[in-house]
């Protein structure tokens, strides 16, 4: 069996929305600049009266047997890296030697060992082991040692919604502990560059959030790269007695001694590394005890197979991993089969799972807040092309 083409489809279509999808944006690093700190450009597409108008691009690798694996969506550049830059390395090669192909995609780009060359290089590497699962009749986790549990909990993460309406939070928190939720986290509005009245009302957001969904239950905050040492020090101060199970991403990834700081400092447990890449990237967290809690995303760090060795490593340091939230379907996978002890959640993107999983036959929800297990043959990666406005096949050769 070898791989015959490696091709990319984009697909257009609409997501239904009652108003707004993205009802507030959370704080940015660039929001230190004024004339940065309250641009909305509607992340991910671009909101219509029908709805949220959006353009996916999966990655496809078919063999000489007609088997596809599919990975994604990545973004138009993204696909661009993977149509240009890695498809010359994978056809005719054989599918199932994947750490082969991995090694050679990461030595073949010297300057591309992070940003999109490494997301297209995690498209990649799903998208062999959703064919690879295919090619055996199995689901993915089968092929990493099955499952250590039944389902997997899930954490409602809420970015988009609204975060500086304390009557709308408390709501908001109140309903999703409802659906089953056993966690939830929520997302900073403010940054060091509004004041304290913007520290004010980010301890507000702590507070509220607390107060409504009680005290034997876990709420996390993201920072979202956006804050600084000082400014941590002064919020984790303000909001310990709400006992945030995580401040995550407080600094910009490369800040590792800020990182290093804060824990030595602070109460409150840390998590991060989202936007770090590489077993190599991951490390440096770890050698210089950073963080409590490793956030790798598969779709980003390389793929399903990097993500193991990551979160291999960390276990040997006691850490937890939960990869960040990009993609329901590879990350339920990588869950199953980890420690629930090691990987106690799987981060449910609210939104973002709407959006990146419009164009899936089976997309990955929790119910009663619990993800169960697949069963479907590889990752759970089929279309349904019904939902989509056009169907193109692009970058072909």
């Amino acid at each position: 069996m070898r791989i015959a083409e490696v091709r990319l489809r984009r697909l257009e279509g609409v997501l239904p929305t009652d108003g707004d999808l993205w009802e507030e944006r959370l704080v940015r690093p660039l929001d230190v600049y004024p004339e940065y700190r309250d641009v909305d450009d509607h992340e991910g597409g671009v909101q219509t009266p029908d709805g949220f108008r959006l353009v996916s691009h999966f990655v496809e690798i078919e063999t000489d047997d007609g088997l596809v694996g599919r990975g994604g969506p990545v973004p138009e550049q993204v696909a661009y890296v993977v149509a240009k830059d890695l498809r010359r390395l994978l056809v005719g090669a054989d599918p199932v030697a994947g750490e082969k192909l991995w090694d050679q995609m990461h030595r073949s780009q010297v300057h591309g060992r992070a940003g999109n060359t490494m997301l297209a290089i995690s498209a990649v590497d799903c998208a062999l082991w959703d064919l690879r699962g295919k090619w055996l009749g199995q689901p993915v986790f089968r092929l990493l040692g099955g499952p250590t549990r039944g389902s997997v909990p899930a954490y409602a993460s809420m970015l988009g919604f609204s975060v500086t309406d304390p009557a709308l939070v408390h709501a908001r928190a109140k309903e999703f502990k409802e659906l089953g939720y056993r966690a939830q986290k929520w997302f900073f509005r403010f940054g060091p560059a509004s004041g304290h009245e913007g520290l004010r009302r980010n301890v507000e957001l702590v507070r509220t959030v607390r107060e409504a969904v009680g005290d034997d239950y876990d709420i996390m905050f993201d920072c979202w790269q956006s804050m600084d040492v000082t400014y941590v020090t002064e919020l984790a101060s303000r909001i310990g007695e709400y006992r945030p199970r995580w401040l995550e991403e407080c600094a910009m990834p490369d800040r590792i001694d800020s990182y290093a700081l804060l824990r030595s400092r602070l109460t409150i447990p840390l998590a991060g590394a989202e936007h770090e890449y590489t077993r190599w990237g991951l490390r440096r967290f770890v050698d210089a005890g950073a963080l409590d809690v490793l956030q790798p995303d598969i779709y980003w760090c390389g793929g399903l197979s990097e993500t193991l060795k990551i979160a291999a490593h960390a276990t040997a340091h006691d850490l937890i991993t939960i990869p960040h939230g990009h993609s329901a379907a590879a990350t339920l996978h990588f869950s199953l089969t980890q420690s629930p002890v090691h990987t106690p959640y799987q981060e449910d993107l609210v939104k973002w799972n709407r959006v990146h999983q419009l164009f899936l036959r089976t997309p990955v929800n929790p119910v009663r807040g619990e993800l169960g297990v697949p069963e479907s043959p590889g990752l759970g990666m089929e279309l349904d092309t019904s939902k989509a406005l056009s169907d193109t096949v692009i970058f072909a050769e």
